[in-house]
């Protein structure tokens, strides 16, 4: 699939790109970093593409040298690690945890995933002062062997020292080993199913919008609502478990806290 193919080169390139700007500076683990860590409780769709919804819980880890300016950060943000951090470029490593899916209700007569992951890496930069874009490619670990791309470019404005407005498109892509573990059904899981035949391709997975409310609790710490809407597009909308039985339209609320810790190298 040409368009998550170019992602690994446009990440490879930014990071160095902001890799030779810093030679000769000193090694990147020394300076003043800090270390974020919340959690985010949510009302989303029970599955991707269903349509009946369900109260979860998530993670929130981001670890990253300290800027001269603060960053933005989105709850769509997935576990980082910044070995890149000047303030207005910031690049490294991401993953994301997943979760299994189990053959029931809707989802009966398919094979289960299984729990697992994805790792890989991302990179964001500020093209304006009041917008961050942010772009990650992971690869899938025991839940799938493909790829996911997403990107996203965020908007945010203060409307006072302790209360921000933010949001902005969002748009994703995924390879055809995703599909098919998300979307794709086979023979065996159509007769057991009920559902039609579908055997995916790459491509287009997702384009949306999501916006948020940022409070300032303390200098450390901050919460926030949030809500995102997503439509699923491409193999993923053609896929006979969202026509059949799910919904294209994806919606997700929530609320979410973190608190920064800062600390020298």
């Amino acid at each position: 699939m040409r368009i998550v193919g170019t992602i690994p080169l446009l990440l490879a390139s930014g990071l160095m790109a902001v890799s030779t700007a810093q030679a000769g500076e000193g090694s990147w683990i020394s300076g003043d970093w800090c270390l974020t860590l919340g959690a985010t409780g949510l009302v989303a769709p029970n599955f991707e593409g269903g349509k009946k919804y369900m109260l979860s819980a998530q993670p929130i880890v981001s670890l990253g040298k300290v800027g001269p300016e603060a960053r933005f950060t989105s709850r769509n943000d997935n576990i980082s690690l910044a070995l890149i951090d000047d303030g207005s470029v910031r690049a490294g490593l991401t993953g994301k945890f997943l979760f299994s899916r189990d053959s029931k209700d809707e989802l009966k007569g398919l094979d289960p995933v299984r729990w697992g992951g994805e790792v890989g890496g991302f990179f964001e930069f500020y093209p304006l002062d009041w917008v961050r874009a942010r772009a990650e490619l992971r690869h899938g670990i025991r839940a799938h062997n493909g790829f996911v791309a997403d990107i996203a470019a965020d908007a945010f404005y203060d409307i006072t020292p302790t209360v921000r407005i933010s949001g902005g498109p969002r748009v994703s892509f995924a390879s055809s080993g995703y599909f098919d573990a998300y979307y794709g059904v086979s023979a065996k899981e159509a007769a057991a199913s009920g559902l039609s035949e579908y055997h995916p391709g790459g491509g287009l997975k997702s384009t949306g919008l999501g916006g948020a409310i940022t409070w300032k609790v303390t200098e450390p710490m901050t919460a926030s609502v949030f809500t995102e809407y997503s439509r699923l597009m491409g193999p993923a909308a053609d896929s006979s478990l969202v026509k059949e039985r799910g919904d294209r339209n994806q919606w997700t609320v929530g609320v979410l806290t973190t608190y920064r810790f800062n600390f020298s190298m």
